[in-house]
């Protein structure tokens, strides 16, 4: 068995909402030749798959890649964190319920994660608490920052606490709908600028104390941790030369990597096997992206250069999934 933790839907009652020009942020949809387009007012476009929001396109797919099932995501440009709180709050219950929805008819391949109004913290645990113990969704995808606010900053604790509370995972995901300084260029925006993000929203729950703070708190990073496994020893190292890295914790931040759970979507063989061996089995997923241009649909044979053992496969292929999205009840 496989499954895909890492994949994205966009509800189907917004879709229908930017066709009539009444979307949230005023997205709109735009046909160009035989494809529609999902084109935000701050610059940002992307082809509107029919796997964001076709059952059968999406099942289909999963088929090809040989993915048993899959675990749906809201697109991280609908995160509308840049929006009013009760206008992002009423779209993420709709958002929520329509994932649910959509995973309940999938005759058990699709499962759902929520999306909350992170602005306003206490609404979003309390809409993350809706989410799971109403509408059964297994976790919550939010960015790696909230506008310019990082997720380690006091006002989120509640949030984290509900997460903590419930026992489901938290997904970071990068966002953006705008071009950023000095990675406008060469689509360097999401080349870079996305691995980069979740690198330092990483190290900041690190060093600032969050992940000591909730300990029981299941974070999983997308885009293979982005460039932290990479960069683990230079954070080692200032731990043990710099007093303002280590004002919080008292481990060194390699202490904190089995805290972290990561997916596979390195783009390459090395980095993948470098990634298994630096997390261990348990703390790797398969992830794919998709279905945006920049997915991973190549992690069959990266897993296979890897060459790994039985147990190791079963863990990255499945069961490390099933424990930390549980599943296991549904999986029997």
């Amino acid at each position: 068995m496989k499954i895909d933790v890492h994949t994205h839907f966009i509800p189907p009652q917004f879709i229908d909402d930017a066709r009539q020009g009444r979307a949230l942020n005023h997205i709109r949809l735009e046909r160009r030749q035989d494809t529609e387009w999902v084109i935000h007012p701050q610059g940002y476009k992307y082809p509107l798959a029919a796997e964001f929001w076709d059952m059968e396109a999406k099942l289909r797919q999963m088929d090809k890649l040989g993915l048993n099932v899959s675990i749906l995501s809201i697109s991280p440009t609908l995160f509308f964190y840049w929006a009013d709180a009760q206008s992002t709050g009423e779209f993420c219950q709709l958002a929520n319920e329509m994932v649910a929805q959509f995973a309940a008819q999938s005759g058990g391949r699709l499962y759902g994660m929520a999306t909350v109004p992170l602005q306003d913290p206490a609404a979003a645990a309390t809409e993350l608490h809706r989410a799971v113990t109403r509408l059964g969704l297994r976790g919550v995808e939010i960015g790696t920052v909230m506008e310019h606010v990082p997720l380690d900053d006091p006002r989120f604790e509640p949030f984290f606490s509900a997460a903590e509370e419930l026992d489901v995972p938290v997904m970071l995901h990068p966002y953006y709908v705008g071009p950023k300084p000095q990675l406008a260029d060469f689509y360097m925006t999401n080349l870079i600028g996305n691995p980069l993000d979740t690198t330092i929203a990483a190290a900041r729950l690190i060093l600032s104390g969050c992940l000591d703070r909730h300990p029981k708190l299941k974070i999983v990073l997308v885009h293979a941790g982005g460039f932290l496994s990479f960069q683990i020893g230079r954070l080692d190292h200032g731990f043990a030369v710099r007093t303002e890295t280590r004002a919080n914790i008292k481990r060194p931040p390699s202490a904190y990597l089995n805290r972290f759970y990561v997916d596979t979507i390195t783009h390459a063989n090395l980095p993948l096997k470098f990634l298994i061996d630096l997390f261990g089995r348990d703390n790797v997923v398969i992830g794919t992206d998709l279905p945006f241009d920049m997915a991973d649909t190549h992690f069959t044979e990266r897993l296979s250069f890897a060459n790994l053992d039985a147990a190791t496969a079963n863990a990255i292929h499945s069961q490390n999934a099933i424990r930390v999205f549980g599943l296991g009840t549904s999986m029997q």
